[in-house]
């Protein structure tokens, strides 16, 4: 490895001494590590604390905590992560894991234990307490409980009772601590599986299980006086799940019994402690149970209670086993053993995706049930005939249901499609909406009005009298997605919501938010986007919201379509001003809201700046900087700031692309140019580029070191995307060697999945570029047609009939255009260097895909190799492999383009040795 970073760093500066030399640094590889982002950012409640984990790409964590009072920070927390702050904010509460040394050299994983770090926000003291599995915080901050990650078999406690009764081999039980974080007394209870901590702060329950099953109970633990009730006290008693009612004493657990053996048929059943008394919640059919991963959820006023359930699973069918003499020889036990799937043209699935959701569909299948607290009755929601809804814990009146049960044979050839349903949350009512139907529809917060996009149109339903309006006919605006080029149903551009009383929809046109009247069906134009080329969209960060009030302030993204700019606006529903909050030549996202408190999080990027965090209120008068993690970036010589290009695609429609010349630029100097891209890419122009090594171009990495990096846009024909993008692309380069910028003989050009297609591809139609990279292509769609995608299971048909690949047909309707898009029938026009990347075990596209490519660049002669990472799937996850792919990548660019010697690897390859494991 040091050897391989010596190749690529040779001609970097590594001697710099001054402060004005060190701006001019060229990054190095190692360089990358170091770079920070921010993970598991909270803020809390009160709007005063925000906390995170600040990550470098490789290395140890380091927990943060600010206090938004003063953008101070409080504390740093060695290995800090996974950030959790207590609803008072007095605490910001770490998992503090191991060294990465520890995590690279330990062989036994178990063995590797995380810590708990406590932060208290007001004077930045650290607690830390060692091995702990899993922890919970009072809201008040009093309570700290955490199960200490040790064996429990001491803790066992003796029975007479000659049986024992086994838990299930996952559910592992661990001594559980309770300490009082004011006055440090503590108490331990025996052999906790799962726990929680009441709303009030006052009282814990637990569900203790002992090895024997013998002494297991559900315990109320009270926080005040360390004194304990058993609430059931019987052999094997288990709660799977705890949720405490959110504001009062009441708590809901999931109530089961190790005696039964078979885990999977085991009866769980819903039962709720409150008001000194235990209540069993029953599902609306006598028939049907819980599970043992059913969830519960509470409504933030606690007035609902979800949960799931399913009807009595079949018997488990028992292989027969030899027994005897006779059996060894008795056909019935013989082909029990086989390891057989049949796969029947008459199945609605092919079997690796039933395998793949085996899971989902039956070992864990559940259906969602609400228990109304005050009327005390049971609802069920979603049902085997309609098996999903979007669950929202607020006060809609209705929920959105759906189900793909009637569609499944179809996803194989021609995509996702689903029946959708409004669902009365207080009767179960299932109203059909639509059928067969490819986009999610938006549903009013009443149950009485669905809008959806059809036939090009914003269709509006009155699910009263299934009457269909269509809204926007009459509108002078664009609300059919211009930018789709598939061959399959043409989308809208969605939907922003509702307001609360369901009177209006809020709909999205190409670039305007407009206003549709349920009942007059009159449209009203919120923003003005149109004029100035810039498209509004709403910014939600209460995904729990239902819908507006028609006197809000929405805050909206706005993003200039000609110049990539993206700005923040707000909208006044009642006046229809929009002001403009924060702007200027950058990237601007807000990121989150403080829950009770006018405080808002907000990061501003460019190719240069990083996205670091800053604070404001509503107003957005005064943002202020909280974070620093990368103030590195001013060492080096990063590149200088992008810039659009315009060209032509291949029908002459005006495309652009992002332009970022290596540091140093002069006018007039041509440049090595590493071409980049998958589909539209000019959205990136004020990203700040991700400082990972992967399957792409680490962007800083090139134009540091002497590259221009280009990522244009490409669009396709239905029927023809190899050509079409290859056009575009030549199209899209030739502009940068008319404007003087790229080195015609310095271009490459680099792809993954289906940019690795069509770089793999386009060396069959143009000499342009001088060497290639391919990650993960397509090389033969006669062959990946009938595929299968690992990871889904899915028959990779639908890929091509409609989806990314673009055909439009099946194979044997026109086999002529598969052969035309399979760059694997012209290897013998290649003229271009290319390196074949692929992990051979990538679920997304069969890896051989790779093989047929570099076997048939083989056998014409041609210059290919081909790299197989071992184990790997559609992106390479495993770290060695990514470094060792970005250094080749770099390696292999630098020989063809920039005219530096050639790696050993490339030269001669290396051979195979079976390495000791």
């Amino acid at each position: 490895m040091k050897t391989q970073l010596t190749l690529i760093g040779c001609a970097l500066i590594t001697s710099l001494t001054s402060a004005s030399a060190l701006a001019n640094k060229p990054l190095e590889f190692k360089d990358v590590f170091d770079f920070k982002s921010a993970k598991g950012t909270q803020l809390s409640e009160n709007g005063q604390i925000l906390s995170l984990s600040a990550t470098p790409y490789r290395g140890n964590a380091t927990g943060q905590v600010y206090s938004l009072n003063n953008n101070k920070l409080i504390a740093e927390v060695e290995r800090g992560t996974r950030p959790t702050i207590n609803k008072m904010a007095n605490w910001v509460a770490f998992t503090q894991v191991p060294t990465l040394l520890e995590k690279e050299t330990t062989k036994k994983k178990s063995d590797l234990k995380n810590n708990l770090v406590l932060v208290n926000t007001q004077t930045g003291e650290q607690q830390r307490f060692n091995d702990v599995k899993d922890y919970v915080l009072a809201n008040n901050g009093q309570w700290l409980a955490y199960r200490k990650n040790e064996s429990t078999d001491a803790d066992d406690k003796t029975s007479d009772n000659n049986s024992a009764i086994t838990a299930d081999k996952k559910d592992k039980s661990y001594p559980l601590v309770i300490i009082n974080l004011n006055d440090k007394r503590t108490h331990t209870l025996e052999s906790a599986f799962t726990y929680d901590i009441s709303a009030t702060s006052d009282q814990l329950l637990v569900s203790q299980s002992y090895v024997d099953g013998n002494n297991n109970q559900i315990t109320l633990f009270s926080l005040d006086d360390f004194t304990s009730t058993a609430l059931i006290d019987e052999p094997g008693v288990v709660a799977s799940k705890i949720a405490w009612h959110p504001i009062n004493k009441s708590v809901a657990f999931t109530l089961g019994n190790y005696v039964n053996d078979d885990k999977r048929r085991r009866q769980y059943e819903l039962t709720l402690w409150q008001n000194e008394t235990l209540t069993t919640v029953h599902s609306p059919n006598p028939e049907w149970l819980m599970g043992k991963t059913a969830t519960l959820t509470w409504a933030e006023d606690g007035t609902r209670l979800y949960f799931e359930n399913r009807p009595k699973l079949a018997e488990k069918v028992k292989q027969k086993e030899y027994t005897d003499e006779s059996s060894l020889y008795d056909f019935e036990v013989i082909r029990d053993q086989k390891g057989l799937n049949v796969w029947h043209n008459n199945d609605a699935q092919i079997k690796p995706r039933e395998e793949q959701q085996w899971n989902k569909n039956n070992k864990n299948r559940h259906y969602t049930a609400v228990y109304h607290v005050n009327s005390q009755q049971v609802v069920q929601l979603s049902t085997p005939n309609m098996p999903e809804v979007a669950l929202n814990t607020e006060r809609a009146d209705s929920l959105l249901g759906y189900s793909n049960l009637a569609h499944l044979e179809k996803v194989m050839y021609g995509g996702f499609f689903a029946d959708y349903f409004a669902v009365d949350i207080k009767t179960g009512k299932q109203t059909p909406i639509i059928n067969d139907y490819p986009f999610r529809p938006s549903l009013a917060p009443n149950g009485q009005f669905a809008a959806y996009f059809d036939n090009n149109q914003v269709q509006l339903k009155n699910l009263g009298n299934n009457k269909v309006s269509v809204l926007s006919k009459a509108v002078n605006a664009t609300f059919a997605d211009d930018k789709h080029d598939y061959p399959s149903k043409q989308p809208g551009y969605g939907f922003a919501g509702w307001l609360n009383d369901s009177s209006e929809i809020l709909v999205y046109s190409k670039y305007d938010i407009w206003s549709f009247n349920v009942n007059t069906k009159q449209a009203k134009r919120l923003t003005n986007g149109k004029q100035n080329n810039t498209q509004y969209r709403v910014i939600t960060l209460d995904k729990s919201q239902v819908g507006f009030n028609s006197k809000d302030t929405l805050l909206l993204s706005a993003i200039n379509l000609q110049s990539k700019q993206r700005e923040v606006a707000k909208l006044n529903l009642t006046t229809l001003n929009v002001t403009k909050v924060l702007t200027g030549n950058k990237r601007f996202d807000v990121i989150k809201k403080a829950k009770n408190a006018d405080k808002y999080l907000f990061t501003e990027q460019t190719y240069q700046q990083f996205p670091d965090i800053y604070q404001t209120d509503f107003s957005f008068n005064k943002p202020q900087k909280v974070t620093n993690l990368n103030p590195q970036v001013n060492n080096f010589a990063w590149g200088q700031e992008p810039e659009l290009i315009s060209y032509k695609g291949f029908d002459g429609e005006d495309l652009k692309g992002v332009l970022i010349k290596p540091a140093g630029y002069k006018k007039g100097d041509k440049v090595p140019v590493v071409v980049y891209f998958y589909r539209y890419m000019s959205q990136r122009m004020y990203d700040f580029p991700k400082m990972e090594l992967n399957h792409r171009p680490n962007f800083p990495m090139f134009t540091s070191n002497g590259y221009a990096i280009f990522l244009p846009d490409i669009r396709f024909e239905i029927g023809h995307p190899g050509k079409s993008s290859t056009q575009t692309m030549i199209n899209a380069t030739q502009k940068l060697i008319d404007l003087g910028i790229a080195d015609p003989n310095k271009i490459g050009l680099q792809g993954h999945s289906w940019a690795g297609y069509q770089s793999a591809f386009m060396i069959t139609e143009t000499d342009m570029f001088k060497a290639v990279v391919s990650g993960a292509p397509v090389s033969n769609m006669t062959s990946a047609y009938s595929g299968i995608r690992l990871k889904s299971g899915l028959a990779r048909q639908f890929q091509y009939e409609t989806g990314q690949s673009r055909i439009g047909k099946s194979l044997f309707e026109a086999p002529e255009l598969y052969i035309e898009n399979s760059p694997v029938f012209f290897a013998d026009k290649v003229n271009t260097p290319i390196l074949i990347m692929f992990g051979d075990k990538d679920d997304a596209v069969p890896w051989h895909e790779g093989v047929q490519y570099y076997l048939a660049l083989r056998r014409a002669g041609k210059d290919a190799t081909f790299l197989q990472y071992e184990g790997e799937p559609h992106h390479l996850k495993k770290f060695p492999n990514q470094v060792d792919f970005s250094i080749r990548m770099m390696q292999y660019f630098d020989h063809y383009l920039k005219g530096k010697p050639a790696a050993k690897w490339m030269k001669e390859g290396e051979a195979f040795i079976q390495e000791e494991k």
